[in-house]
């Protein structure tokens, strides 16, 4: 049985300290180590390094002492009690308890070499418990490592450590290891409620499972928060004692707030944050608030009326059910975006506060309703029964929809349009216009070719009317580096999937660029054409370099050539290739004759 405050002969020991564990049962939480570990006790299967990894207050010491324990006490010791204290205490000579972040150098791995061919005073084992042992330096490891290997019979090790990454390979594999879980929110309520039952303290049901969800899954974490507010209780602990004590969000008030989001009311918003600021909330520490209540949503929204994965009551878990209910699960999986990228906004900004109004009058405005992924799809469903809902909804996401402004070039023969693939245009001036006009158009999923950089072919028509294939590319070319790029080439000819293009004389130096990496210019007349188009860029053929007599002779054949010859009464001795820059720019070779 824990002990009471007044049965110390210290002064008053805290909770955490008083209930902590004293048999692999009470350990909770980690059943599955202490069962292992309990079985190869009984089979005497123990072996001579452990490693317990886990977050803070999981059990991992408590762990340590008890199995240190179990195989250090035996029935025939006189002093079986004594021993057995002393080392859940911590205070056993054969059971060393070593701080890593204090001794972590060579030196002291020296000392527990040394130290640990000394046989044990009065148990079987000299066990050394080495806490938070990734904080031993590189050189500490390693001269641990034989020992540790092939330590002594009567020796045995534990390691404990909340990060595990940092523990050297090595040093892993010469123990076995077990990871302790985080502990449940309901675990750790329960074990709460029994020791306030022993402590005789009162204490509402949504008080103890809002400690336990603070808690983190450490039971000590969640032992110490009960503390604080049993320090400052005077009779029963209540939710305004605990929000007053450990200075949480109130959750009446984070619950106007998200019932304000929820109803599209920003004024209601911006009052009710303005009601939890005034609770003396950091800015950080409101928008955690708040990500919290839409997390319990969220999972109240997608699994419905459950307790015990809610955390809460019976009671609260169906008053969530009904809140979540004005929501869409992807409309509170964005709002928790939300509030992450505020947070860490709020958190460096010299106006935190318009930060937070901003984010969460966004969250009352612009996502009231509209499902983040249909508005990231273009999709315009609608899930909403309410008429007025499905108008609202229908606005935003039009609202949002990205917009591709496309020329539409008049043309006497309707356009062409591919079956399930058709584009939805929407005329932006009057149709009735002879000018040019701007259409917004949405790319259907079904079409083949890529959305970016694509243009819909909507408004421009079919390809083989009167403009040709040619006018038809020009066409879909609206943004100035579209229209710069095609003005850099001549059309040669389309044929099937292959676009053939003449680089002209006065292209921009920008051209050579365009041919090395052809993909937007091939991209634009995809969109253009309705089929996926390949580039080929059509280019002078040059003379290649041959052999002076394959040259030589191919001169001699050459009609001018030959009449060269037979008017000077000459002969061919040398040819020679010049490059010289033509009218156009270009190279051209010229072979040279001598007599």
């Amino acid at each position: 049985m824990p002990e009471t405050a007044s049965d110390t002969t210290t002064g008053y020991q805290v909770l955490a300290r008083r209930y902590r564990s004293k048999t692999f049962g009470e350990v909770v939480g980690q059943e599955s180590i202490a069962e292992t570990l309990e079985r190869a006790i009984d089979r005497g299967r123990t072996a001579h390094a452990y490693l317990f990894c886990g977050t803070r207050g999981v059990g991992k010491t408590s762990m340590a002492r008890i199995f240190a324990r179990a195989v250090n006490v035996s029935d025939q010791q006189a002093e079986e009690a004594a021993v057995g204290d002393a080392i859940l205490r911590g205070e056993d000579m054969d059971v060393v308890e070593i701080d890593g972040a204090s001794n972590n150098g060579v030196q002291d791995a020296r000392d527990l070499i040394a130290n640990a061919s000394i046989r044990p005073a009065r148990s079987p084992f000299k066990i050394y418990i080495i806490d938070e042992v990734h904080m031993l330096s590189n050189a500490a490891f390693n001269a641990l490592l034989k020992t540790m290997e092939e330590p002594p019979s009567h020796v045995k090790f534990i390691l404990c450590t909340t990060e595990p990454h940092k523990v050297l390979a090595t040093i892993q594999s010469r123990c076995q290891r077990f990871d302790f879980r985080p502990i449940s929110v309901g675990r750790i309520a329960e074990h709460l409620t029994a020791v306030l039952g022993s402590e005789s303290i009162e204490a509402d049901e949504s008080v103890v499972l809002r400690v336990a969800r603070l808690a983190n899954g450490s039971m000590r974490d969640g032992l110490s928060i009960l503390e604080r507010v049993v320090a400052a209780a005077d009779g029963r602990l209540d939710a305004a004692l605990l929000e007053r004590v450990l200075g949480v969000p109130p959750e009446d008030i984070v619950k106007d707030v998200a019932a304000a989001i929820g109803a599209g009311d920003p004024a209601g918003t911006l009052r009710s944050m303005a009601a939890l600021l005034a609770e003396g909330l950091a800015p950080e520490r409101a928008l955690d608030g708040i990500a919290e209540r839409f997390r319990l949503l969220l999972t109240a929204r997608v699994c419905g009326d459950d307790p015990a994965l809610l955390g809460t009551g019976s009671e609260e878990s169906a008053a969530l059910v009904k809140e979540a209910s004005v929501f869409e699960a992807e409309q509170l999986v964005h709002m928790i975006a939300l509030c992450d990228a505020a947070g860490g906004r709020v958190r460096v900004s010299a106006s935190p506060r318009a930060i937070l109004d901003a984010a969460v009058t966004r969250m009352a405005l612009s996502e009231r309703f509209a499902q983040a992924a249909s508005l990231l799809a273009g999709d315009v469903a609608v899930s909403s029964s309410s008429p007025t809902k499905k108008k609202s909804l229908k606005k935003a996401v039009e609202s949002t929809r990205p917009i591709t402004p496309v020329r539409s070039v008049p043309s006497a023969s309707p356009p062409v349009v591919k079956k399930n693939s058709a584009p939805v245009s929407v005329p932006v001036s009057d149709p009735g216009d002879s000018e040019e006009k701007v259409v917004a158009t949405v790319p259907p999923e079904s079409e083949a070719v890529e959305a970016k950089s694509l243009v819909s072919i909507g408004s421009i028509g079919s390809i083989a009317d009167d403009r040709g294939p040619w006018a038809a590319l020009q066409a879909a070319a609206v943004t100035p580096k579209q229209r710069v790029m095609l003005d850099d080439f001549e059309f040669d000819r389309l044929e099937g999937g292959r676009l053939r293009l003449r680089r002209r004389v006065d292209a921009s130096p920008s051209a050579g660029w365009t041919i090395q990496k052809p993909q937007g210019l091939a991209d634009l007349a995809s969109a253009a054409f309705g089929r996926r188009i390949e580039i080929e860029f059509v280019t002078e053929s040059q003379p290649m370099r041959a052999s002076a007599d394959n040259v030589a002779a191919d001169v001699n054949d050459h009609p001018l050539v030959r009449e060269a010859v037979d008017l000077f009464d000459a002969h061919v001795v040398q040819v020679r290739r010049t490059d010289q820059p033509n009218a156009d720019g270009d190279t051209a070779a010229s072979p040279e004759t001598q007599d």
